[in-house]
């Protein structure tokens, strides 16, 4: 079984939050909610608070097959200033393993300097990334080698869907994505 870490800080996106990690748990997906420290209660930007499953103090890219951020910006800029998250990402990305992001959090790649040309995000927070090919509004989910990245809360669940297809099949995906009416998801 697949196992991913969501690492959540406070100001996080409850609604990308929630949605990935309740995609990937209908796909038989492992994940580990993940704190930067060692108190589990985490609140999101909108004051929903969630109880994370352990630190991610311990975790090693080899434990994992990918790691996804949610966006908010209070959890961008925290998950783009901890040295652990970004040193996993450095590790995931050296051992060629999935990293994925959503609406701000494209920013806490590129200060690992893991984010490749050819990504997506929130916008406007293209123009705090220094990295190019910027895709817009041109797909709901990008992937670009082992990144993939995704515009906001609004695309949360097709986002969620396209690491179902990447980490367990076709199948599955197209299976899960009937039983959640989610016809419009498409990756580019």
């Amino acid at each position: 079984m697949p196992r991913v870490l969501v690492p959540l800080a406070n100001g996080f996106e409850e609604i990308e939050a929630v949605a990935i990690i309740d995609v990937l748990r209908r796909a038989d997906i492992e994940v580990i909610i993940g704190s930067l420290n060692e108190s589990l209660m985490i609140e999101g930007a909108h004051g929903i608070t969630i109880h994370a499953d352990r630190p991610i103090a311990g975790l090693s890219a080899d434990e994992l097959d990918m790691i996804v951020l949610p966006g908010g910006w209070g959890n961008t800029k925290t998950l783009a200033s901890d040295s652990g998250v970004q040193s996993l990402l450095k590790t995931m990305d050296k051992k060629g393993k999935g990293i994925g992001a959503i609406c701000a959090a494209p920013y806490a790649l590129a200060a690992a300097g893991v984010l490749k040309e050819g990504y997506t995000c929130y916008p406007s927070i293209e123009n705090k990334i220094d990295v190019g090919g910027f895709r817009g509004d041109e797909a709901s989910v990008v992937e670009t080698d082992n990144i993939m990245t995704s515009r906001g809360p609004g695309t949360a669940v097709c986002f969620g869907l396209a690491i179902v297809k990447k980490l367990v099949g076709n199948d599955v995906y197209e299976k899960l994505r009937s039983e959640l009416l989610a016809d419009s998801c498409e990756t580019r």
